[in-house]
């Protein structure tokens, strides 16, 4: 069974995509897959059960991209096509079954994702990883108190919350009256975003602080999160890798959609800015100029987030 499924250039929209996948592979001994997505999420899929190989996707002039797809993939005849991207190679690959999603559904990207498929229950995301994946997250966290993991990093300035207020919180939440007191603070970020993350890192402890911003193959960093006892994160990708680890994760919410990205699952809670955010766009508004958006979620709503979460946890 040959199976090519494609999924999204950006690593949140990836990481939702997994449980369909899921779905698809799991319990499947004779499934060989060929994944198709963005160079950033290409990680996520190394130990997928039955795969074949990751083809990674760069944009190019004049969809070169695409070109390079079908250069890749013509050759195979497809048993199924499953495209989130409504790509046009699906048009002109061999294949006998194929499933191409035009546009997203209503709500949670995860549940429109299911009903676009005609599933009656919802696959939640999930990660594939290894005893290597495990030891390398391991190491990256080391022994000692618990952790909180901090996500100050996103691809877009609008979502960003303020650092000082991520510092702020994570000394809360390790202080004397915090849910863990002395603990340490791992901060999370990708490759190039080190100057994001560098006034959160300054501002802690360096007794008690972990530097985990830039390049780290991202089953590692899964892996460190699942040793975390709370994530707390702008929306991002790095925000749905650590709900599909299955971390508690708390999601900070401005100007994207939270019934669309909130983080998935049971140990998933958002916090959204006091300014809904169909009023958060005013007059003069620029995606690459205005700066973060994120200004109206105080320090007090997030710590009232991360403890709404824990009262729910077992």
């Amino acid at each position: 069974m040959q199976l090519l499924f494609i999924t999204s250039n950006r690593l949140g929209d990836a990481v939702l995509s997994t449980g369909l996948l899921g779905h698809l592979v799991e319990g499947r001994a004779d499934m060989h897959v060929t994944v198709a997505c963005g160079a950033v999420a290409a990680d996520i899929f190394e130990c997928l059960p039955g795969l074949r190989r990751v083809i990674t996707l760069r944009k190019q002039p004049w969809a070169g991209h695409w070109r390079g797809l079908w250069r890749q993939t013509f050759s195979t005849r497809w048993d199924a096509i499953v495209d989130l991207r409504s790509s046009p190679m699906t048009h002109v690959l061999r294949g006998r079954h194929k499933r191409v999603r035009r546009k997203a559904g209503e709500g949670h990207r995860v549940a429109s994702l299911a009903r676009w498929y005609g599933l009656e229950d919802i696959p939640a995301p999930r990660l594939w990883s290894n005893a290597r994946h495990a030891e390398a997250g391991a190491a990256m966290i080391g022994e000692g108190a618990p952790v909180v993991g901090l996500g100050p990093t996103a691809n877009w300035q609008g979502k960003i919350w303020p650092a000082e207020r991520f510092a702020e919180l994570a000394l809360r939440l390790t202080g004397p009256d915090g849910p863990w007191p002395q603990g340490r603070i791992a901060v999370f970020g990708g490759p190039g975003e080190e100057a994001l993350a560098c006034p959160v890192l300054q501002a802690l402890p360096a007794e008690r602080r972990i530097d985990l911003v830039g390049a780290h193959h991202l089953l590692d960093v899964a892996e460190a999160l699942r040793r975390c006892a709370v994530f707390v994160g702008n929306d991002s990708g790095l925000m749905h890798l650590s709900a599909a680890a299955e971390v508690p994760t708390v999601g900070l919410f401005g100007p994207s959609r939270v019934e669309h990205y909130a983080p998935w699952g049971p140990a998933g809670e958002a916090v959204t800015t006091a300014i809904p955010y169909d009023d958060l766009f005013g007059p003069g508004y620029h995606r690459h100029t205005t700066g973060t958006l994120m200004g109206t979620l105080s320090v007090d709503m997030a710590e009232d987030g991360v403890r709404r979460l824990l009262e729910r946890l077992p």
